[in-house]
């Protein structure tokens, strides 16, 4: 079977603190040969650093997730820029804009998004980005910053943003939700360029089908890839080492499976 990247999951979240290593050992059987684990502050980045210094197969991203943008200030700017400039971090993120929940005032998202953007494009480091309910904004912030690579998370948005996101050359990845019976972005997705394109699970959230209703880990992104490379017309394979090209381009040399070394 052919070795997939899953580029974005949780697992320095409370969920794997009982078990974590256990899950990593289950990526490999899988044919997952690398995954990206997701800082939405600096201290989940510290927990991060902590399980790629013990495992290989991990990589660690560095970020404030739009939902902590509140905390925003020239000294924890100044924590991420150290964390961002970690050879072991890939990734400057999760960042972006959440109009769903808004758990910190808009203004205060945008601010830390747009610095956040800069500080990736000042690193020469993608950016991750997380879009809820913000299309429009997500995109003219991303206009306004096209120096900066972005990965655009989870991808569930409209079709708008993803025309936006593709114009500017950056890339989209899929999660579980692309089983889900509610899931209506086939015909959007097949306009992404295949170049542009990832797989992740978001563990543990969104365990794709057939794991709905347990708790997601890498190991399960085999079936999103499954799911995505049915929607573009390839084989599983093909699927396979097309994503996983795509995350070695995007993240760098690091990421690359052991396997494929």
């Amino acid at each position: 079977m052919a070795t997939l990247v899953d580029t974005h999951c949780h697992l320095a979240d409370p969920a794997f603190a009982a078990d974590v290593g256990e899950v990593v050992a289950q990526m490999a059987p899988a044919s997952v040969g690398h995954a990206v684990v997701i800082g939405e502050t600096p201290e989940t980045t510290d927990r991060v650093l902590e399980l790629v210094a013990r495992f290989p197969d991990l990589s660690g991203t560095a970020g404030l997730h739009p939902h902590e943008a509140r905390r925003w200030s020239p000294a924890l700017a100044d924590r991420l820029t150290a964390l961002a400039a970690d050879p072991r971090v890939v990734a400057v993120g999760e960042m972006g804009l959440d109009y769903h929940y808004d758990h910190s005032p808009r203004d205060q998202q945008r601010t830390a998004f747009e610095a956040q953007l800069e500080l990736a494009r000042a690193v020469g480091k993608p950016a991750v980005i997380h879009a809820r309910e913000a299309d429009d904004d997500v995109a003219a912030v991303l206009e306004a910053h096209p120096r900066t690579v972005a990965i655009m998370h989870s991808f569930s948005s409209g079709p708008g943003l993803l025309r936006r996101a593709v114009a500017l050359g950056h890339y989209v990845s899929l999660s579980g939700m692309i089983t889900f019976k509610s899931w209506s972005l086939d015909e959007a997705i097949r306009t992404v360029p295949l170049d542009r394109l990832l797989v992740e699970t978001d563990a543990p959230y969104l365990a794709p089908v057939p794991h709905r209703g347990r708790r997601n880990q890498p190991a399960y992104v085999v079936d999103t890839a499954r799911r995505l490379a049915a929607v573009v017309g390839k084989s599983f394979e093909e699927l396979a080492a097309i994503t996983t090209a795509n995350a070695v381009a995007v993240f760098g040399a690091r990421v690359a499976p052991r396997s494929t070394l």
